[in-house]
């Protein structure tokens, strides 16, 4: 008996280490991944910059520089590392969300594995799209916010606080787009039916607008509604995933 107990320890101090050398392995491809993306963002940061601004010219019309403006010697430097640390995230999140999947992979069952690269792939998806939305409509956001001061008042905006606001935008877009993944995912699990999700649909129609409400940064009806429009349609389309890959009772 002591002789396996003996095994049973170093099978298991075995085991342990191998998950503790795999989890290096893949915490360093993701950790290089970054670093690459983060590099080549840096380097193009430029030609990002202009997309990013595109949203700014449009409102300040042709006729006027749509240019930010530094009060520091250190900001250009600060708002490239930063957009850099941001954007090599992004482009470097597919490869980070396959080394963490494969990571995972051996643990799970058939069952599992079958729906988690669907998820994983419909999350990325929705983020991008409400990255994208947010950046549609930040135009009129942005506009509205300058048309509110009135014309008295002169646009003069920092890198910082133009493009921390379209980041939050885009950011909040992103992550609130993800409700359609959470419903399913629920409704897989038991933790809510198809039809309880239907018969509420009222009360989650107004709670929907109510959050895109509080939760929308610019705090300006166009981007409100372009953001809680989307959701109810979302919730409309969770409920039918759901009605089609629940399990039945």
């Amino acid at each position: 008996m002591p002789v396996l107990s003996t095994r049973s320890a170093e099978a298991t101090e075995m085991s342990l280490l191998g998950h503790l050398g795999e989890l290096r392995r893949r915490t360093m491809w993701s950790v290089a991944a970054l670093l690459v993306a983060g590099v080549a963002v840096f380097l193009v940061f430029n030609h990002l910059l202009a997309v990013l601004l595109t949203p700014y010219c449009h409102v300040v019309g042709p006729h006027q520089a749509c240019a930010l403006y530094v009060t520091s010697p250190l900001d250009g430097l600060s708002i490239r590392v930063k957009v850099a640390a941001y954007g090599g995230a992004l482009v470097a999140s597919p490869i980070v969300l396959w080394q963490a999947w494969q990571f995972v992979v051996p643990a799970l069952t058939k069952r599992e594995r079958s729906f988690v690269l669907p998820f994983v792939g419909c999350s990325v998806a929705l983020f991008l799209a409400g990255a994208a939305l947010a950046y549609l409509t930040f135009p009129h956001a942005l506009g509205w916010l300058h048309a509110i001061g009135g014309p008295s008042l002169t646009a003069r905006y920092t890198p910082s606080s133009y493009l921390g606001l379209l980041v939050v935008m885009m950011a909040v877009f992103g992550l609130t787009f993800e409700l359609p993944v959470v419903l399913v995912f629920l409704q897989l699990a038991r933790v809510v039916t198809p039809r309880q999700l239907a018969r509420k649909r009222r009360y989650a129609m107004v709670a929907l607008v109510a959050f895109a409400a509080i939760i929308t940064p610019s705090s300006d009806p166009f981007s409100m509604l372009a953001l809680a429009l989307p959701l109810v349609v979302l919730y409309e389309g969770a409920i039918l995933v759901g009605r089609i890959l629940a399990p039945k009772p």
